[in-house]
């Protein structure tokens, strides 16, 4: 095997291989490298010292032009002999220093003083240079270390008119100067230098690669070592080898190709055309195109065979004609286990989309068809799922169940010849179904045919679903909690495989989940019935009988449960009508039981007739203190708050008083089909513990105009804001004047709010009718008993005149009583007013705000017996405060055996004994 690792990187590694040094070829590199390296570092050592001796060279040169030329221009002699030389010389030799790049230029007087330096501290001080030579005429060039460093400089003497040496000019350049200028030429030279070393080095190695490639960098030891290790694997290895010439004879084959392919024992050498090979396998070795894990039969055995070439052209492409080398392997045994892996994938695939599918609603249909579309075409052809009836109620079961109704029949195909969906089936003992849900484990039947107990449920059934095809079930029990909900079944049918042991635990895990949440939706089922037959028992189960308005009315639950919404339509004395809507936060029981106690908090202030601020005020205070009153072990749900809107309209003015409290406005529909949103001022809702004040509106409504109620699960959803809600709504009810209450509910509940909505839903209208002027009386009366009389005359009068001629007796002793008392007790303005509704209502109101109390007289009082009367004549009576005093009211009933009061036959006898006579 090393011997191959090595052939194969010797071949195949590349450059990398050549700078390996354990081969000759590697060797040679590395000594070809060292030798231009130093090559390459002398030549540059060379270029550097003679590139600084030409710039030294240079620069003296540069320096002795620089000083003849300045010594020799005009005016320099008469400068120096001047009395202000610097003046005059200074500019002059840094121009010219800067011009021609030099270090410095000075200028000396015969005395050696400087007279000119670029350090201008150093003028006037003696220079370094020996004067003398200068001062004798030579010219001086030399190297010195002066004030501005180590320096090439060159001296002049400067001659007068008459010959006589007056001074000298001096220029140089600096060592650094001159190194920097040889630097400035380093980068040429290094990359020539590099460039000569890249070329090289990259021609050294491609021959030295191209000599690996022929040798295999091998001595003769290493190959002989190299091909016994090769012999000795080549034929230990559980896979075969053939190794097929260009000729198409085979070169080599090992042992296992040998006993795989079962070829003689001289076949190598033999053309593979030649042999008796499997179908096919012939043809691939000959063809020699390439091939990858291709399957091949060969008795009972399943062999994969690859084929490559052995050969390549320079460039790495496959040769025209090359050898080739193939590959046998037997995959017997690897497709079996291969099979099984898949099937095990398969069946946790099918659990893996049980937990994703099934149980994505709390609906019990739902569900089990969910458990059905995910089983049918993954791991069975059809699926029956059975109920028993009380899991569809919601109701608690028993465990003695054992007839169930079909509740789901999917397939991969429709018509199947099962069952019904919704029809009722009564198990025989002695079939699979009846079995698994008695034992509480899944029934396997991998043949029908041969199941008696099945067949002998219905066979004439039995025989339709053979002939259909269907061959195969599996009947898991629906178990939860202890709690046997049903059955399902799996079924196979045409040439797909029977169900065997392995299916049983998939099945029973599926049927486990499923259960699981058919249980869940059971419960919720069973809660959720509760809390619609408690809100139904809260809502109103009729609307009273009244002539103010005309009302309708829908209730839709929400998608999660019934919840806090409600409504009521609450008859008033003088003939109004309270028109409420409310929202309880929440959902489920408590918010149906919180809606329940507020419904009847709500009559009961409008009993007393309180006004709209008032009770919304009461109702909040009740609301704070339903959280007040739990208890510290009580863990149950908050009364987290609740919005109400209090109506209460007057037939008879035409007026209505509106308050609300977090709650939506109201829409008013003009009777021309225009709309308008009530803007009535909104408080908080009600138990937030504000404390602020309730403001109320009054509104003057035209007769046929409707107001819609709702509350905000109308009007808000997830996906859109309460303003776009409102415009729906108001497009809805705008334009159609010609609609009455119910049309207009079903036109609201048509474009709002949805199939589903996920808030529950209450809506109310109601249609504005006054009433006729001609029904209603009023007389003002004085302070004066003498005044009861005529009242009580024109009050019979109009009794007469409105067709009331039976209970003109009644309702004069009615209204001398209350007349009576309220010129007695009370204080103007007193008047007496008669409405002809329903029934007859009799009001006198006064300025007093002192409310009358029925009381038992006793044998000696003269006095505290009209009440008594009254309530004894009336059907209902009492007090209501106003703006500017009180009313009292009374109510007879109209729709009784001639008109007249239920009391009145009695009345002698209430009398007598209310005086215990």
């Amino acid at each position: 095997m090393a011997g191959s690792e090595r052939s194969s990187g010797a071949t195949g590694g590349g450059a990398r291989s050549v700078f390996g040094l354990r081969s000759v070829v590697g060797q040679m590199f590395v000594l070809q490298l060292v030798v231009v390296v130093l090559l390459a570092l002398g030549a540059i050592f060379l270029l550097l010292l003679m590139a600084r001796q030409e710039s030294h060279q240079e620069a003296g040169s540069r320096s002795l032009a620089l000083a003849e030329g300045f010594a020799h221009a005009p005016g320099t002699a008469a400068a120096i002999v001047s009395p202000d030389p610097t003046a005059v010389l200074q500019p002059r030799a840094e121009a010219a220093r800067k011009g021609a790049e030099v270090s410095f230029v000075v200028v000396l007087n015969r005395q050696g003083i400087r007279l000119t330096h670029p350090l201008p501290d150093r003028i006037g001080k003696m220079t370094s240079t020996d004067i003398k030579p200068l001062l004798a005429g030579e010219t001086v060039v030399e190297d010195w270390v002066g004030t501005l460093g180590p320096q090439v400089r060159a001296y002049v003497p400067v001659r007068g008119p008459d010959g006589t040496v007056v001074g000298a000019v001096g220029a140089g350049v600096t060592v650094a100067s001159i190194q920097s200028a040889a630097r400035e030429q380093l980068p040429a030279v290094l990359g020539a230098t590099g460039a000569a070393v890249l070329l090289s080095t990259g021609g050294a190695a491609l021959l030295s690669r191209r000599l690996l490639r022929q040798t295999h960098g091998l001595g003769p030891t290493e190959i002989t070592r190299m091909y016994e290790h090769h012999d000795a694997v080549l034929h230990s290895v559980r896979e075969g080898v053939v190794i097929v010439g260009r000729d198409g004879r085979l070169q080599l084959v090992n042992d296992e190709a040998r006993r795989l392919l079962r070829l003689p024992e001289d076949a190598e050498g033999r053309a593979a055309a030649g042999l008796e090979l499997p179908p096919g396998i012939a043809d691939l070795l000959v063809s020699g195109r390439e091939a990858t894990d291709e399957l091949y039969e060969v008795g009972n055995r399943t062999l994969a065979i690859s084929q490559r070439p052995t050969e390549s052209t320079e460039d790495g492409g496959p040769a025209a004609e090359s050898g080739r080398v193939a590959t046998v392997r037997d995959t017997t045994e690897l497709l079996t286990l291969s099979g099984r892996a898949e099937a095990a994938q398969r069946r946790l695939g099918v659990v893996y989309e049980a937990g994703m599918r099934i149980g994505t609603t709390l609906d019990v249909r739902r569900t089990a068809r969910e458990l059905a579309e995910t089983a049918v075409g993954r791991f069975a052809d059809f699926v029956t799922v059975d109920l028993v009836d009380a899991v569809l109620r919601g109701e608690e079961l028993h465990g003695a169940e054992r007839d169930v109704r079909r509740i789901v029949v999917a397939g991969v195909r429709d018509g199947a010849p099962f069952y019904s969906e919704g029809s009722r089936i009564e198990l025989a003992p002695a079939t699979p179904q009846a079995r698994a849900m008695s034992t509480g484990r899944p029934v396997l039947k991998p043949v029908l045919r041969n199941a008696p107990g099945w067949l002998s449920q219905d066979p004439e059934g039995a025989r339709r679903l053979l002939d259909y095809g269907v061959h195969s079930l599996l009947a898991a029990p629906l178990l939860a909690r202890g709690t046997l909900l049903g059955v399902v079944c799996f079924w196979r049918a045409g040439p797909r495989e029977p169900f065997d042991a392995d299916d049983l635990a998939l099945a029973e895990e599926v049927a486990a989940r499923a259960a699981v949440s058919l249980d869940n939706a059971r419960r919720y089922t069973r809660e959720h019935t509760m809390a619609v037959t408690l809100q139904h028992s809260l809502m109103p189960r009729y609307l009273p009988v009244q002539e103010a308005v005309e009302v309708a009315y829908r209730y839709l639950p929400a998608q999660a449960g019934v919840g806090g919404d409600w409504f009521d339509v609450i008859p008033l004395p003088g003939a109004r009508v309270a028109l409420v809507v409310g929202d309880v936060v929440g959902h489920g029981l408590h918010a149906a039981a919180t809606m329940g106690r507020l419904r009847t908090a709500v009559h009961n202030f409008s009993a007393l007739d309180l006004p709209p601020d008032d009770i919304l005020s009461h109702l909040d205070e009740l609301v704070d203190r339903m959280d007040q009153e739990r208890t510290p072990g009580d863990d149950g749900p908050d009364v987290t708050g609740a919005t109400c809107l209090y109506a209460v309209y007057d037939p008879v003015t035409g007026d209505c008083v509106m308050a609300r409290a977090g709650h939506p406005p109201p829409v008013l529909v003009h009777p021309d089909g225009s709309v308008v949103v009530l803007d009535v001022p909104v408080s908080p809702p009600l138990g937030t513990g504000s404390g602020l004040p309730v403001e109320t509106a009054r509104f003057t409504l035209p007769e046929g105009a409707r107001i819609v109620f709702y509350t905000d699960g109308l009007v808000e959803r997830p996906d859109r804001d309460i303003d776009t809600g409102l415009g729906l709504l108001i497009d809805a009810v705008a334009g159609q004047p010609g609609l009455d209450p119910e049309e207009t509910c079903r036109a609201v509940l048509t474009a709002l709010p949805g199939a589903q909505p996920r808030d529950d839903i209450a809506l109310l209208v109601a249609r504005i009718h006054r009433l006729d002027p001609e029904r209603i009386a009023e007389w003002q009366v004085p302070s004066d008993t003498a005044a009861v009389a005529p009242v009580r005359a024109e009050c019979a009068a109009k009794l007469q005149a409105w067709g009331l001629e039976e209970i003109v007796f009644t309702t004069e002793l009615i209204l001398s009583e209350l007349i009576t008392n309220a010129i007695r007790y009370a204080s103007q303005p007193i008047t007496v007013r008669m409405i002809h509704s329903t029934s007859l209502i009799c009001e006198v109101f006064d300025g007093s705000s002192t409310a009358p109390h029925l009381r038992r007289a006793a044998i000696t009082d003269e006095g505290g017996r009209g009440l008594f009367l009254v309530a004894q004549l009336a059907d209902r009576w009492g007090t209501r405060y106003t703006a500017r005093g009180k009313a009292i009211w009374t109510e007879q009933n109209l729709q009784g055996p001639g008109g007249a009061p239920s009391g009145g036959p009695d009345l002698t006898d209430a009398l007598l004994d209310h005086w215990n006579l």
